[in-house]
């Protein structure tokens, strides 16, 4: 138990320094680094709590996956941050009053998880402490009794994807694109021309 304790401790303030660290750095590159941090963190608080499936799908999906791509987009596009930090200041009265909203809130969960008992000793809707797995029980709640909402989850979160690529698709002019819908549509007459070309001349295009 004092070992667990200290290295819940230690986990937790890392988190926290690391979520710190990821808004006062100044080089972005440095705050993509400190996220990874805080996530591996908070992975390893998750592994304590006995949720080694939400452990696995923070390393796998947000370090593996959100972290790296914010890293790599950050690294390659040119973004002038002198230029983006000019109106940050008109938004940080917003900000402020969201973080001390998400810190009431944080509050109201840790009294009343003190009051009521720890989170981890408690069971969900149906299912018996220690009969079933994490992986299983998340499965259970996930496919049975969730399942149109998580499915109507990844729909929003493909309308989400298409929607991005149409707002950032943008058409020049002079840049050739595929046309898919007369590339299916093309006959052999429509599909190639026929020629007579004479000695010494070229072919117009």
């Amino acid at each position: 138990m004092i070992l667990q304790a200290i290295a819940f401790y230690l986990l937790a303030a890392t988190t926290v320094a690391a979520g710190l660290a990821v808004i006062s750095a100044r080089n972005p590159v440095h705050s993509v680094l400190f996220l990874i941090t805080a996530f591996f963190s908070a992975a390893g608080l998750f592994v304590l709590l006995g949720a080694e499936f939400l452990a696995m799908i923070l390393v796998v999906v947000y370090v593996g996956a959100v972290a790296v791509l914010f890293l790599f987009v950050v690294m390659m596009l040119d973004v002038d941050f002198a230029e983006l930090r000019r109106g940050s200041a008109r938004y940080l009265p917003i900000g402020l009053a969201v973080a001390g909203l998400l810190t009431i809130e944080m509050i109201f969960v840790a009294v009343s998880v003190a009051a009521n008992g720890a989170a981890a000793h408690s069971t969900g809707p149906g299912l018996q402490q220690g009969s079933v797995t994490n992986a299983e029980a998340i499965g259970r709640v996930l496919y049975t009794d969730y399942v149109y909402v998580f499915q109507a989850a990844g729909v929003v979160l493909l309308i989400a994807m298409i929607g991005a690529i149409v707002l950032t698709l943008k058409h020049r002019v002079g840049i050739k694109r595929q046309d898919v819908g007369r590339q299916t549509a093309r006959t052999p007459a429509t599909g190639m021309r026929i020629v007579s070309i004479k000695s010494g001349e070229g072919i117009d295009a």
